[in-house]
């Protein structure tokens, strides 16, 4: 054997020798246990503001907010984050339960952001059309559905006309109805109410039909409207049906976003997430008083049942 080819050898069948070595010594002392290393504390300080669906309040609280120099902002909605970048393009921002991120100008797009906020989308537009599934599976003789929906927010504009496209298929008839304030929304909830067959779907935005969540649900209840909110809001209320991305799992997925920010990362390197969970409600007593049987395929598939 030539002296190279012995070195190989040795080499080759090294790890092996140590374990019969082991076996034929005593037994080592345990080393001592290092110890724990110190806990590094750090301290958050967390500021907060919440506008309560007015659009005007939350214009002074982005001011406010910028002016305390956060090292980042979470903020909510795609009106709120715009106000939050008319206040500053350089303070990191990520956004959770957001509306057509692109469509709002928040974004440059979805896979590169491009600017100083990235985060979470709440809505993907075909989630229009399956409310209007949901709600012919539940109200299968509905022909005609009023939608609730604001036409000056550009974010929903893609939503309703998910619904607009897939109305012919499930032959209905969609009249669109403004929630500018509650007096238009009931004017146009009632006077939609005198035709037959008719059905509700509610497509916010939230920050636009939030504060009149209470009147919508007791309109569709006092005209026997079979109703499908866009919110999961509406299900500690006696709504019918409810079907939207978990937001509690939005804000679960942003920490991780908050983190490798902090740490260096760039907003912009981040790409924005669509919702990867959604959650149905269906309310069973509402559902009697309306006097629907809930098919078992919807059963099967709802999150939560209220009885």
């Amino acid at each position: 054997m030539r002296r190279r080819d012995f070195v190989r050898a040795i080499v080759g069948s090294a790890t092996a020798w140590p374990l019969t070595l082991r076996a034929q010594q005593s037994k080592p002392k345990p080393k001592p246990k290092p110890k724990p290393k110190p806990i590094r504390r750090v301290s958050v300080r967390i500021d907060y503001r919440w506008g309560a669906g007015d659009t005007e309040r939350f214009r002074k609280y982005a001011a406010e907010i910028v002016g305390l120099s956060p090292d980042l902002i979470l903020g909510t909605s795609a009106s709120i984050v715009r106000d939050l970048q008319a206040a500053s393009r350089t303070i990191p921002i990520v956004f959770v339960t957001t509306i057509d991120p692109v469509g709002s100008g928040l974004v440059a797009s979805l896979a590169h952001p491009g600017g100083n906020a990235t985060g979470f989308a709440a809505y993907e537009f075909s989630q229009g059309a399956k409310l209007l599934e949901l709600l012919k599976q539940i109200a299968p003789n509905v022909t005609r559905v009023a939608v609730l929906r604001d036409p000056f927010v550009p974010a929903r504009s893609g939503g309703f006309a998910a619904i607009q496209t897939a109305a012919p298929g499930f032959g209905v008839e969609l009249i669109p109805v403004g929630v500018h304030d509650g007096g238009e929304i009931e004017r146009g909830v009632t006077e939609f109410a005198h035709g037959p067959n008719g059905g509700l779907i509610v497509v916010g935005p939230t920050s636009s039909v939030q504060r009149y969540r209470d009147l919508v649900v007791d309109l569709a209840a006092r005209y026997r409207l079979p109703a499908v909110y866009a919110g999961l809001a509406y299900a500690s209320t006696s709504a019918l049906m409810s079907y939207d991305a978990d937001w509690i799992e939005q804000y679960r997925r942003a920490a991780s976003y908050v983190d490798r920010i902090l740490k260096g990362e760039r907003p912009a390197d981040l790409p924005v997430q669509a919702p990867t969970k959604y959650r149905l409600v269906i309310n069973l007593k509402s559902a009697k008083e309306l006097g629907l049987t809930v098919p078992p395929t919807l059963l099967a598939t709802a999150d939560v049942m209220i009885e």
